[in-house]
């Protein structure tokens, strides 16, 4: 058909009202096109938009209240609230105390320093984070990755003061890469840890700090510095006789008492507060026992001495010109990186139920800040941990007042109640650690990816057995890695889909998925899933010439109408780069050989502003790009119709099929 042809064609067609002109969109000025884009990625929430129309003295209040989130809501603060965050915070106070104790000794860190990092970086977080009901404190994980990676060079034991200012140092740049992710909004960096990725992750994390403890529960003074299933096995069966029965007996009682309070709670919610004062009640427990029967002089390890008083400075102890300095940056920013995907993740759940939004941005720069601070304050790595941050809002909770309240009983503690845990036993510590990790071991997530998407499965799975048989660096590459590797393959390999119509219907679906659709004789419709790039346009190329050439094979072998029409439906393409534009002239060049014509159904703007100017719209004509697959297949029949009848009625441009 000639130019003129395609011209009358088109103008029967819009004068019986079956087509409608594609629009092109207006073109843009570059730097208008590229400021779109980059807002889109950095601020999608426009921050901005509350200070449009406002007056300076205004927009100096809003930038406070941004950043301070506490500036917003504590003129609204009332004595209902107060009463309910004090019942909370005195409530995640009596669990902070022994869950600090025992995550520093984790971190082969001491003692005290657990206690350190309840009292400052709550008080940050209080005016800056924007969860109300996010609990602050030390992790499980964190800690695990601070005596690993850190423990890896530098010894706990052997030099201890190297390790305790590597610690703060490390804590110092993950607050610092924190705080650098949400002020430049590079937010979306941390959703590269999938679901999935950060199950199999904690679960691997979780099991490897349950084996860690075997060594307090047995006893045992020497252990292996890996942590890794095998090093720990090894390291606990070669060393059967310096096993402690007193030890053993101590700590299988209280882990027992302590599982048995969490199973009470689970079945009956509206008692959760047992499990909640269980680990508070252990510790004390455990005191008065060695102390009444001098149980440290048999076997029984515990804490000692711990020093009375407020958080020293420590940022002095900083070791930015230590040859370990690399150690501490690598270590602060792989801590950070975990950290905020935890805290985040569970800031978004709680904010979910109370219905409420939670800026991620403000979470990271608060998250940053309050470590920071803590690095300065003899502080190390804190974050927002689920078990307390579970209990902050099942106490009710009702701003992140609560969290100065916990502050407040820990200063109290470190003023005043520290030497009643000189006897606390370490034993006791182990017991509360495992009892903690054994509810971080999510095997219900883990079939639920089974039955859900065995891929999701295999990326949790590959991350869990790289943390218990490898370290929790090579779980955490691993799980990345993969969740990266199936990005990757889902842009390099894009469905496609063969199109039929359902009956009755203007309507077009995957044959696949809808058994009942029907195939339009002489025309093959073909849906693209998803943007056209560099990445997966030769593949592209091979598939629907692929599915071309299959469709001639079925229609010659069952004798039907041959194919003359090949219509692309590329509406889910969001966006095509100029190797997406060399893909769609290629295509149509071998459909030109073959004797077919090329159809577009339903291009978007950025799609169709980008085949116009590359000429290629000018190159397939006006004509063959409709709004819907509908219409191109309409003109497809509209034109059979015609070219075996001669001439152009109304009652030939309605489809054969609907």
């Amino acid at each position: 058909m000639g130019n003129n042809g395609d011209y009358m064609f088109q103008s029967t067609m819009n004068r019986i009202g079956f087509t409608h002109q594609v629009a092109i969109p207006p073109p843009q000025p570059f730097f208008n096109s590229l400021k779109g884009s980059l807002k889109e990625t950095f601020f999608p929430d426009d921050p901005f938009r509350q200070f449009k129309n406002q007056p300076s003295a205004r927009k100096f209040v809003l930038a406070l209240q941004y950043f301070l989130p506490f500036l917003e809501w504590a003129p609204r603060y009332t004595f209902q609230f107060f009463r309910a965050d004090l019942i909370a915070g005195i409530t995640i106070a009596s669990l902070a105390i022994p869950q600090g104790i025992s995550y520093a000794k984790l971190a082969n860190l001491p003692p005290i320093l657990g206690l350190y990092s309840s009292f400052v970086p709550p008080l940050v977080y209080a005016m800056m984070g924007s969860s109300r009901d996010l609990a602050v404190g030390t992790l499980a994980v964190g800690s695990l990755l601070m005596a690993s990676m850190l423990g890896g060079e530098v010894s706990a034991t052997e030099q201890p003061k190297l390790y305790l200012h590597l610690a703060f140092t490390a804590t110092f740049f993950a607050g610092v890469f924190q705080a650098a992710l949400g002020f430049l909004r590079l937010g979306f960096i941390v959703d590269f840890l999938s679901h999935a990725a950060i199950v199999g992750f904690m679960s691997g994390a979780a099991t490897v700090v349950c084996l860690q403890q075997l060594k307090g529960i047995l006893g045992l003074e020497h252990f292996t510095h890996g942590t890794d299933l095998v090093s720990v096995m090894r390291s606990i069966f070669t060393q059967i006789h310096q096993w402690r029965w007193e030890s053993g007996v101590l700590g299988c009682v209280f882990l027992f008492f302590l599982i048995l309070t969490r199973y009470l709670s689970k079945r009956r919610p509206k008692f959760f507060w047992i499990s909640v004062m269980a680990p508070l009640t252990s510790l004390i427990l455990g005191s008065v026992l060695v102390y009444l029967t001098h149980a440290e002089k048999h076997g029984v390890e515990v804490i000692g001495h711990l020093k009375k008083g407020l958080n020293p400075p420590s940022l002095t102890s900083l070791e930015f010109g230590s040859e370990h300095l690399m150690l501490a940056v690598k270590t602060g920013i792989i801590m950070g990186v975990i950290a905020l995907a935890e805290g985040i993740a569970v800031g978004r759940s709680f904010a979910m139920f109370k219905n409420y939004h939670i800026d991620g941005n403000k979470e990271m720069i608060a998250f940053g800040m309050m470590n920071i601070a803590g690095s300065c304050t003899s502080c190390y790595l804190t974050g927002g941990p689920f078990s307390r941050s579970a209990v902050n809002f099942n106490a009710g909770c009702k701003s992140a007042v609560s969290n100065i309240v916990m502050a407040t009983a820990v200063m109290i503690t470190l003023l005043f109640l520290t030497p009643l845990f000189h006897y606390t036993p370490i034993v006791v510590l182990s017991s509360l650690i495992i009892s903690a990790m054994v509810g971080l071991i999510d095997y219900e997530a883990a079939v639920h990816l089974w039955k859900l998407d065995k891929f999701d499965f295999i990326v949790s799975m590959s991350a869990y057995i790289g943390v218990v048989f490898g370290s929790v660096e090579i779980g955490l590459i691993i799980a990345v890695t993969i969740s990266m590797l199936r990005v990757l393959l889902f842009i390099a390999r894009p469905r496609t889909y063969v199109l039929g119509n359902i009956p009755n219907s203007m309507i077009y679906r995957n044959i696949d998925q809808y058994p009942v659709a029907n195939s339009v004789p002489g025309v093959l419709i073909l849906q693209i899933d998803a943007p056209i790039y560099f990445a997966n346009a030769s593949y592209l190329r091979e598939r629907i010439l692929r599915w071309i050439n299959e469709e001639e094979d079925r229609l010659k072998s069952s004798g039907e109408n041959s194919l003359n029409y090949v219509i692309l439906d590329i509406s889910s393409v969001g966006s095509i780069d100029t190797s997406g534009i060399d893909l769609m002239k290629e295509v149509k060049k071998n459909i030109d050989r073959k004797g077919l014509k090329m159809v577009l159904a339903n291009p978007g703007s950025e799609v169709m502003k980008k085949l116009d100017k590359s000429k290629f719209i000018e190159n397939l004509g006006h004509e063959w790009i409709y709004l819907t697959v509908g219409e191109a297949v309409g003109a497809c029949n509209f034109m059979l119709h015609t070219c075996k009848s001669g001439h152009v009625t109304h009652e030939t441009a309605h489809l054969d099929n609907v």
